[in-house]
């Protein structure tokens, strides 16, 4: 038996970028939209027209360029001006959808409307047929649904589908719900709506105020509904919507279970991810699930040691499924023997035996101070002992010097690189004192490696604390990142960019 196909409704563009701060010109808006469309979800909102002409432009823009093979959704209230705003916003577009929402709670028909809840429901009516007579798909969301009296639910939902509704959305809007009711009011709804018209979609769109909306979201697809309303990374108002990886990467594990699968590209995920992380100025934290920084990293020694044995004793999911660099190990205080051999064999080390314990003690007095080890702190600590890499050629890059001026007009750097017996010196100047960094470095590596991701963290406090850079780069259609700790952020810099030049050198003379 074929499983049903579950429509993804992205509406990072709308409601995701209603997050203080997170607000995006014309040209970001595109970027975002086209990228979103590569991950080949079924429909995207992108906007609330009337809210402004900015975003007006933005959604007819957007309609004209992206809405190809994707149905371009903008949302109004339900007022015959909004939708004519929408209409013209969203007209050019192949598969045009208008968005129309109206509350359907008690709290919301007596205290924001104001108005009787018969006059609610003719409200929708109304704006449901003249919507219905300028384009065919239409979608009614009744706002704060999960808080609204089931039969007067049921009541609006069966008047709006007989003028012209083809998706019924109902929103957990304030993250009210739990899944286990939730789901039973999707059920309900579900069984009565197929038995009123099966050719109408329903929908559901949490948000997570306590933390439920993706359980909410998948009870509601175990449920009967046949469309997810999600954003990346799960961005949103208050404390965000359901994110798209998540419901889209738990449907994918458990699809017999759910008995449903979505079109979604998963391998489009992790790079959809950053790009609107950067754009919004919105960090994904670090043990976010699928995403996250350390979804697919292990510092646990008991870990590390099961996954380099075989990986599927801790991973239920490879990171190539969605895009993401492969596994990292990373070297802690808590990583054992195996862990340190595997990273030193990476690099091309052959520790002798005698030797071993020596280095490894030394090792832990490192991973002590500084918390985390990366490939730099590997190569520095096995040539202080006099290690060679044993003939294999794997020759890495590493920083010799570093040297920033900053002035008003350009910033400079110049930096000094080795290579086995090679040595580069580059300077370079940029708009800031990391673009000249990074650009020198870049220059003197001679590779066409594209900067992705650059990030700063601080590990503690006080004068003597600590910064984690994290940085990202694109070097033939793939992913590589690197990671440094030190005191001096801007060293840390530098070696993050080299750490993750050294991953794209391994890999390629490994011939992966």
């Amino acid at each position: 038996m074929m499983s049903r196909k579950i429509y993804v409704f992205d509406t990072t563009l709308r409601d995701g970028e209603q997050v203080p701060g997170a607000k995006l010109n014309l040209a970001e808006k595109l970027d975002v939209a086209e990228q979103i469309a590569k991950m080949k979800v079924d429909m995207m909102e992108v906007g609330f027209p009337s809210s402004s002409q900015g975003d007006f432009e933005a959604v007819r823009a957007i309609s004209r360029k992206v809405g190809k093979d994707v149905w371009i959704a903008a949302l109004g209230r339900a007022i015959q001006s909004d939708i004519d705003c929408i209409y013209e916003s969203i007209r050019e577009a192949e598969l045009p959808l208008i968005h129309i929402v109206l509350g359907s709670s008690d709290v919301h028909v007596s205290k924001k409307f104001r108005k009787t809840p018969q006059q609610v429901i003719e409200m929708g009516v109304g704006a449901v047929k003249y919507a219905s007579s300028l384009l065919p798909q239409v979608q009614y969301s009744l706002e704060d649904a999960s808080r609204s009296e089931f039969e007067y639910l049921w009541q609006t939902i069966e008047a709006v589908v007989k003028a012209g509704a083809t998706i019924i959305n109902v929103p957990d809007t304030v993250g009210f719900a739990i899944p286990e009711e939730f789901g039973k009011l999707i059920y309900r709804i579900n069984d009565r709506l197929r038995n009123l018209d099966p050719s109408v979609l329903l929908s559901v769109h949490c948000h997570n105020d306590t933390g439920l909306a993706t359980a909410n979201t998948l009870a509601a697809v175990k449920n009967g509904a046949d469309k997810v309303e999600c954003t990346i990374n799960g961005i949103g108002e208050r404390a965000g919507n359901t994110a798209l990886e998540e419901v889209v990467m738990g449907i994918s594990l458990h699809e017999a279970y759910y008995g449903g699968h979505t079109t979604v590209d998963t391998r489009q995920i992790y790079e959809t991810s950053r790009i609107v992380s950067a754009t919004m100025g919105l960090d994904v934290q670090v043990n976010k699930a699928i995403t996250g920084e350390n979804a697919f990293a292990h510092s646990s020694g008991i870990h590390q040691d099961g996954l380099l044995k075989s990986k599927d004793v801790y991973e239920i999911m490879d990171p190539e499924t969605i895009g993401a660099p492969a596994m990292e190990i990373v070297l802690t205080a808590r990583s054992g023997r195996h862990a340190f051999m595997h990273v030193t064999q990476r690099l091309g080390f052959a520790i002798p035996e005698e030797s071993l314990e020596d280095i490894y003690q030394q090792f832990l007095t490192m991973a002590d101070a500084q918390k985390e080890i990366y490939d730099n702190d590997v190569l520095t600590l096995l040539k202080k002992s006099a290690l060679t890499s044993g003939g294999n050629n794997r020759e890495l890059w590493q920083l010799l010097d570093y040297e920033l001026t900053v002035t008003d007009s350009r910033p400079a750097a110049t930096v000094t690189l080795a290579r086995g017996d090679k040595e580069v010196v580059i300077s370079q100047t940029g708009s800031g004192v990391i673009d000249a960094l990074y650009g020198a470095i870049i220059e003197a590596i001679a590779a066409p490696i594209e900067l992705i991701d650059y990030r700063i963290n601080s590990l503690s406090r006080g004068k003597g604390s600590l910064g984690k850079v994290t940085t990202q780069i694109r070097y033939a259609d793939q992913l590589y990142s690197g990671k440094a700790i030190e005191q001096d952020v801007m060293r840390a810099s530098a070696l993050a960019l080299i750490n993750a030049v050294n991953k794209m050198l391994l890999e390629q003379a490994s011939g992966c």
